[in-house]
């Protein structure tokens, strides 16, 4: 598939050799291409090149304060960039690869470019899952810096033609392995000062941070720490209407579990179902023929704090 403007053609490839091959060689040339991860498509570009970064931050028109996750093979690449306290190893060991990212102060001489860490002495640092995208790092051979591909604030894109929907014309190449299966974006922990926080909840929730580590786990401060922590964030081009038991006129209604809907995130109440089909679910709505959108009540525990967190930032008014 190739769609363009006047500026850019974004062309779509298959995940595959040719594909994994083409992208790479974007890479090289200091581009960013949209792959794949386990949790939504990353914009990918070389996390040591400014200029390559700074394009990242033109096709999404990303606010610079933002910092961005720096996605690497295996834990060894990870520890060239960031120093590792004896939390962060035991999470990395148990959660890596996988959709966890780690806070974790920026290892000198780590050649990070500063527009990632958007000036902080933290590093965002994530192995992930996905088989494209670990084919990508290791075709590159580089750390790369790959937020969610879309524009910054919009829906997370699960799907490449999510992608191509928000960022047409803007990047050069989408990498289309199909649907993500985690469908929403990788928990933040932060182990700074022998402190251990959660910045964003994820798919690993709350409690098995603190289960496997042993400890109470802290909140995010009043800052910018890490990616996704903006009020607004996620958000459909509708109105977004949040515990909803029923459509009002004019509206879509996402449903869950007993509240059916005019889409589901899952007939069955299952949070693993639901937080797949969370981005997705909200494309469908943002297209569909009605003024606004509500989503049904999602309880709290577990993966649906991560889900919830996602809804409460999708339905804060942009102004």
């Amino acid at each position: 598939m190739t769609a363009s403007n006047a500026s850019i053609t974004t062309v779509s490839l298959p995940y595959g050799t040719a594909g994994i091959a083409a992208a790479a060689k974007v890479i090289a040339g200091g581009g960013c291409v949209a792959v794949p991860t386990e949790t939504v498509y990353g914009l990918a570009a070389d996390a040591t090149d400014s200029r390559a970064v700074a394009g990242i931050y033109a096709a999404k028109g990303r606010p610079g304060f933002n910092p961005l996750i720096v996605h690497v093979p295996d834990r060894a690449a990870a520890e060239a960039l960031a120093v590792f306290d004896d939390a962060a190893a035991r999470l990395a060991d148990a959660y890596w690869p996988g959709p966890l990212t780690l806070v974790l102060p920026i290892r000198a001489g780590s050649g990070i470019a500063s527009l990632v860490t958007a000036g902080l002495p933290t590093v965002a640092i994530r192995v992930p899952a996905h088989d494209a995208m670990q084919a990508l790092l290791r075709a590159t051979g580089r750390p790369l810096a790959a937020p969610s591909a879309n524009a910054s604030g919009s829906i997370s894109p699960t799907r490449a033609e999510h992608v191509l929907r928000s960022l047409d014309g803007r990047i050069p190449l989408v990498i289309d392995a199909g649907p993500t299966t985690q469908g929403i974006e990788s928990t933040i922990i932060a182990c700074v000062d022998g402190q251990v926080r959660q910045l964003r909840p994820g798919p690993i929730p709350h409690e098995a941070v603190a289960g496997l580590l042993g400890v109470d786990i802290g909140g995010a401060g009043e800052g910018i720490e890490a990616p996704g922590q903006l009020a607004s964030h996620y958000a459909p081009s509708k109105p977004v209407r949040l515990n909803a038991t029923r459509a009002q006129d004019g509206e879509w209604l996402i449903g869950f579990g007993a509240v059916a809907g005019d889409d589901t995130l899952s007939a069955k109440g299952d949070p693993v179902e639901a937080a797949a089909r969370l981005f997705d679910a909200l494309h469908v709505a943002d297209s569909a023929d009605r003024q606004r959108i509500a989503v049904a009540p999602v309880p709290e525990a577990g993966l649906g704090a991560a889900i919830n967190d996602r809804l409460r930032r999708a339905a804060v008014p942009t102004g």
